[in-house]
C-alpha cells in the first residue's frame, strides 16, 4: 500500500490495495496511520457490493446509523439505515423531481459542512463509495481544518478557545432558503453543542471545527456569532487549505469529519448520481449538552 499526496497540503490517493476483500491488522492500521497523516484518502477501482462495503467499514469501527438525517419517510428508503443515501435516486432508482423537498434539502450538501456535527456524538470517519456518476459535475470539495486553524493569528486562537456552537441542520437549510420544516422534522433537527477548537485523540494536533450546520455560539449575540463564524469559513475555505475530487465511477473516499470540511458540487440533476455513504461513529460529545 502507498499514499501520493494529491492536495495542496493534505489528502492522499492510495495504490496497492483491494478493500473489497478481507484486510488484516497492518493494513487496518496502515489505513488509520494515513488518516492521521492526510485525514482524506482516495481509492481507485473499489467495485463495492454493499455488503463488502459494510464489512470494510467495520473493519475500521463503529458504524453510525442514518436514521432522521434527511426528509426521507421510512417507507421511501433505498437503502438500509447502515447507509447514509446521498444520491439524488428515490425508492425506485429515479432521480427526483426538480421541485421535490428531498432533493431541495440535499441541496445543503453544497455548504460547506461536517458529517453528523448536528448529532450529540458526531462522526469520526465518513465512507463514501461512488457507484454511478453523472457526465460532468459533482466534485466534492475538502477543506483542512487543522492548516486552516494553524494559519489564525494568536488573536483568533485564544478568542475561539473554549467556545461552543450549536448545530442543526435547520441552520444550514435556512442559509439557503429551506424553511419547508414540519413540527416533527423541527423537533427532530433540535441543536446540539459542539466545542469550536477540537484536538485530535491520535496526533494531538488542534483544528477549528466549523460547518454550515452551526448557527449560534453559546453566550454571544446571534448576528455576532454568525459573523465569526462567517469569517472563520472563509479564512479555513481559502484555495491553499482546499482538495477538490473529481469522482471516477467505483472511487472509494474516507475522510476525517473532526478534521476536515467538504462540500457537493452541483451537477445535472436529471442524471442519476449513485453515492452510498458508511459512517463511523465519533468518540463522544465534543461538548456538555444542554438539560432536558
Amino acid at each position: 500500500m502507498e499514499i501520493r499526496q494529491v492536495g495542496p497540503c493534505f489528502a492522499g490517493e492510495v495504490s496497492g490495495i483491494d478493500l473489497t476483500q478481507p484486510l488484516s491488522t497492518g493494513e487496518i492500521g496502515a489505513i488509520h496511520a494515513g488518516m492521521d497523516e492526510y485525514a482524506v484518502l482516495v481509492f481507485h477501482d473499489q467495485r463495492f457490493t454493499d455488503d463488502q462495503q459494510l464489512a470494510f467499514s467495520r473493519s475500521l469501527g463503529e458504524l453510525e446509523e442514518a436514521i432522521g438525517t434527511s426528509l426521507r419517510a421510512a417507507n421511501e428508503y433505498r437503502l438500509p439505515t447502515t447507509f447514509a443515501d446521498v444520491s439524488n435516486l428515490d425508492q425506485n432508482n429515479k432521480p427526483f423531481a426538480h421541485d421535490d423537498r428531498r432533493r431541495l434539502f440535499a441541496i445543503g450538501n453544497r455548504l460547506w459542512h461536517s458529517d453528523s456535527s448536528f448529532k450529540v456524538t458526531p462522526a469520526k470517519y465518513s465512507i463514501l463509495h461512488a457507484r454511478s456518476i453523472p457526465s460532468k459535475g459533482g466534485n466534492t470539495e475538502f477543506a483542512d481544518m487543522r492548516a486552516a486553524y494553524d494559519s489564525f493569528d494568536q488573536e483568533t486562537k485564544e478568542m475561539i478557545e473554549g467556545l461552543v456552537c450549536e448545530h442543526s441542520q435547520m441552520y444550514s437549510r435556512r442559509l439557503l432558503g429551506f424553511t419547508d420544516f414540519s413540527a416533527e422534522e423541527q423537533a427532530r433537527f433540535q441543536p446540539v453543542r459542539q466545542s469550536l477548537v477540537r484536538t485530535h485523540p491520535s496526533t494531538g494536533r488542534k483544528s477549528v471545527y466549523l460547518s454550515s450546520h452551526a448557527g449560534d455560539i453559546l453566550g454571544w449575540p446571534r448576528p455576532e456569532a454568525l459573523s465569526l463564524l462567517r469569517d472563520l469559513t472563509e479564512l479555513a475555505t481559502q484555495r491553499e487549505f482546499v482538495y477538490s475530487h473529481e469522482w471516477r465511477q467505483y472511487d472509494l473516499v474516507i475522510w476525517d469529519n473532526r478534521r476536515t470540511m467538504h462540500r457537493a458540487r452541483p451537477f445535472p440533476s436529471e442524471e442519476p448520481r449513485d453515492m452510498r455513504r458508511t459512517t463511523l461513529r465519533g468518540e463522544g460529545p465534543t461538548a456538555e449538552q444542554a438539560a432536558a
